[in-house]
């Protein structure tokens, strides 16, 4: 006890204070220095924007805008930079900081370039989103080097190239959003032999072509978008057998060309658009069975009665018209 009344009352009250907050985070500071500086750099590379100008080197890293730390480790664990006026590059610094779990980089106005290849190193990831940027080049493929990832989105990019092929390796994937960029080619037949959990796929937007290759017709989808591409063939496949989980489904303004009237639907499907596609046959009495929330079979090749039932009276004519012989409530009446 009188070593510590011999203390100067500032030292006391410093010894004081930081065993009180060992609790809670480290003396003093909580920010790692080694992150502090990457962070530091990454600022600076991106000229030092007024939406980060609480990234000051005098204050703790872990408090600063966009950026959150582990409590244990003091290593920076999300770097969320959104809604932001900022022109430049994605910093290659940003694969200097280990422990991230997830990185954003969302709605930017003018970050472009390409993809730096040393977010590689980003082992931890478990969230990536670089979307709602100008981004260009093409997709790595060191995503797959990503084990823990469980959502990848890079949309709204100006991606181009070819879709990547080994993301089907990702076991943890539970999203994957490649839509509204520039890309080309086919679906790659891997796209149907994910090793884990299979992820919702977001590939609208694009100018993909070919056909929806086999593989995908066993994989139990959840939702499935690939509107608006130059893809053509049987895309039936994504649906067949009752039981499967799938819920979502918009294959809507391609060149698929298949009888619907032959189509077995999943019995929790509840989004079902194919409009403007090649579409032939009628629409099957067994889709009144189905707890739809919403349906678009307009411009194509349908003919026949709509069937009386479920939710397909609740739907405008506008989710039928402009099909070869299609009629009945909503639209005219058979004749």
């Amino acid at each position: 006890m009188s070593s510590l009344i011999n203390l100067s009352p500032v030292l006391f009250f410093l010894i004081c204070w930081c065993s009180f907050n060992l609790l809670f985070r480290p003396c003093l500071s909580a920010c790692n220095s080694a992150d502090k500086q990457v962070l530091l750099q990454i600022k600076q590379a991106l000229n030092n924007p007024y939406h980060l100008a609480s990234w000051n080197p005098d204050t703790d890293c872990c408090d600063w805008y966009d950026v959150e730390c582990d409590p244990d480790t003091s290593r920076i664990i999300t770097l969320n930079i959104f809604s932001a006026n900022i022109s430049g590059q994605i910093p290659p610094q940003v694969g200097s900081l280990p422990y991230l779990q997830t990185l954003i980089f969302h709605k930017i106005t003018n970050i472009t370039g390409t993809i730096p290849s040393t977010l590689s190193k980003l082992k931890r990831l478990e969230m990536l989103r670089l979307n709602n940027l100008n981004l260009s080049g093409t997709i790595p493929d060191f995503f797959s080097e990503l084990r823990n990832l469980t959502f990848l989105d890079l949309s709204f990019n100006q991606l181009t190239g070819s879709l990547p092929t080994s993301v089907n390796k990702l076991s943890n994937l539970l999203a994957l959003h490649f839509d509204r960029n520039q890309l080309t080619g086919t679906i790659p037949d891997t796209y149907g032999k994910f090793v884990g959990s299979v992820p919702e796929i977001y590939l609208s937007h694009n100018q993909l072509s070919g056909e929806i290759p086999d593989s995908m017709r066993l994989l139990n989808f959840t939702k499935i978008d690939v509107s608006r591409n130059q893809l053509e063939g049987d895309a039936s496949l994504l649906l067949g057998q009752s039981n499967k989980a799938l819920f979502y489904l918009d294959i809507s303004r391609n060149a698929f060309s298949f009888d619907l009237g032959k189509v077995e639907f999943p019995g929790g499907l509840g989004y079902l658009d194919v409009n403007h596609n090649k579409i032939y046959g009628n629409i099957p009495a067994a889709i009144t069975s189905l707890d739809l929330q919403f349906l678009n079979a307009s411009y194509n090749r349908l003919c026949g009665q709509i069937p009386v039932g479920g939710k397909l009276q609740s739907f405008d004519y506008s989710s039928y018209i402009h099909n070869k012989c299609l009629c009945g409530s909503p639209l005219p009446e058979c004749m």
